[in-house]
């Protein structure tokens, strides 16, 4: 252990992918990646640099000797500077051409372009395979009837599956919001200290075209189709509030879905996995409490708190940039993007494990059954000649004493009060014909049916067809 403080997202919640992903190897070693490309693009297009200059960055492109930057940048206060003059002191004649017309923020924005990309491919990775368990789990229980709530008071029935498939349209709307961001993401290249490209308009003599060729040399190398047009110093601190908006549609739609399952499971209709030896309280036994379901939420109340940062940012850059940005985007995106890891890797196994409780998700749906079906009993009632405002009357009436009983602890007696009433004019026999659930769930079973059929599985075909071997899939 640790004497030091140790981030929970890295050390107990998100994935050792992600946290390789935003690790301090892989950012650094980007930024040498980003100066070696930097050097071979100035080479192509003339500018003095030798094949063994290059050859040298190369060789040391993974070899970062972190101790001896800390040491560097506790002199120069320069955490970019340390970097090259550390790289240098290993690669010593390529050391005069490293970082050559660029300023911090080539090496700084592009990186955690690259970064940011990775992380989104990642997450939109995790995206589709929960979407894909949660969908085996609503097709299974698509007609189940279940007692459907507005106002969190019980209402007309819905069935279990259709509730789940507002869990799962949720997820789908995150998805096609994050593949805009993600399809959207493009480079800074190279822009200059105010992104006016002076100093490489300065090295290739005012050759524009040069200038040019570089920025769009330096764009493809590292597989992005497109560079933002202009730019102060920074590319446009707003990409980042958008990238957060993304993560924070994940966390508004787990927070809604396990929010519902802590309900269901507090009334016993439904439950997250609990292990077989797993310890629901220290003081109660008995307990099985939902903490992946509370894990999840209290993770997702970070993430929405978190995307305030880049929105205050973005607003406060003043003209071509400040400084206050970057202490805040080191820590508030990285973890953004670890917390959203984490969610959707408990929300995959909280999907893959949901337990349906028929008996009692029955015995809830017939308590109610009496009030829920008073609507068809209605329309019976008129269908045979009665006035539909006396018997909405005569119901609302019956409907009332009937609590009544209810709240004392006694039988609901809708039923007998409604086939003893000659006003509404239906017997006993033809009330209760109307008590089945089948009959009170509306479109919903082929409403489900429908969505997974027609956006759901069509979803799930295309990202198959862009990675065909599967390999896209992380799995933990």
């Amino acid at each position: 252990m640790s004497s030091s403080y140790q981030n929970p997202l890295s050390e107990r919640y998100s994935s050792s992918r992600m946290t390789e992903i935003f690790s301090s190897q892989t950012r650094y070693r980007t930024w040498r990646e980003l100066w070696i490309s930097l050097a071979e693009a100035e080479r192509e297009l003339g500018i003095s640099i030798t094949k063994k200059q290059i050859t040298e960055l190369k060789k040391y492109v993974a070899d970062i000797d972190f101790k001896e930057v800390s040491k560097i940048e506790r002199e120069v206060r320069h955490d970019v500077m340390a970097h090259i003059l550390a790289y240098g002191k290993k690669a010593k004649t390529a050391a005069p051409i490293i970082h050559l017309g660029a300023t911090s923020c080539f090496v700084t924005d592009n990186a955690d372009l690259i970064i940011y990309r990775d992380a989104l491919r990642l997450i939109s990775d995790r995206l589709i395979d929960t979407i894909r368990i949660l969908s085996k789990f609503v097709r299974k229980e698509a007609a189940r009837p279940s007692l459907g709530y507005t106002h969190l008071q019980p209402a007309q029935l819905t069935t279990v599956g259709k509730r789940a498939a507002l869990w799962l349209q949720d997820l789908q709307l995150d998805y096609e919001h994050l593949t805009f961001v993600l399809n959207h993401l493009k480079f800074r290249s190279i822009k200059g200290a105010t992104g006016s490209q002076a100093s490489f308009l300065e090295l290739f003599k005012g050759d524009n075209k040069k200038v040019k060729q570089l920025e769009q040399k330096i764009t493809i190398k590292f597989g992005f189709k497109s560079f933002y047009a202009v730019g102060g110093q920074t590319y446009p601190r707003k990409v980042d509030a958008e990238i957060l908006a993304a993560l924070t549609g994940i966390a508004l739609s787990v927070s809604k879905m396990t929010n519902d399952i802590r309900y269901l499971q507090s009334v016993r209709e439904l439950e997250e996995p609990f292990a077989k030896k797993q310890i629901g309280s220290s003081a109660m036994a008995y307990k099985r409490n939902p903490m992946r379901c509370e894990r999840a939420d209290s993770l997702a109340r970070l993430v929405l708190s978190l995307a305030t940062s880049p929105q205050m940012t973005a607003a406060t850059q003043f003209l071509e940039r400040t400084l206050d940005d970057s202490a805040n985007r080191r820590i508030a995106i990285p973890e953004a993007f670890l917390a959203t890891d984490a969610i959707l890797l408990i929300i995959e196994n909280i999907a893959g494990g949901l337990t349906v409780y028929p008996e009692i998700i029955a015995q809830r749906v017939n308590e109610n059954l009496p009030f829920i079906a008073t609507e068809p009993i209605l329309m019976l009632a008129v269908s045979k000649g009665k006035s539909r405002q006396n018997v909405h009357e005569r119901i609302r009436i019956h409907s009332m004493t009937a609590t009544k009983k209810i709240r004392k602890g006694q039988k609901n007696n809708l039923v007998e009060l409604m086939a003893n009433d000659p006003e509404i004019g239906l017997s006993l026999e033809e009330i209760q014909n109307e008590l089945n659930p089948a009959r009170c769930v509306g479109r919903a079973p082929e409403q489900t049916k429908e969505y997974l059929k027609n956006e759901i599985a069509p979803l799930l075909r295309k990202y198959k067809r862009f990675f065909p071997t599967g390999k896209n899939i992380v799995k933990y």
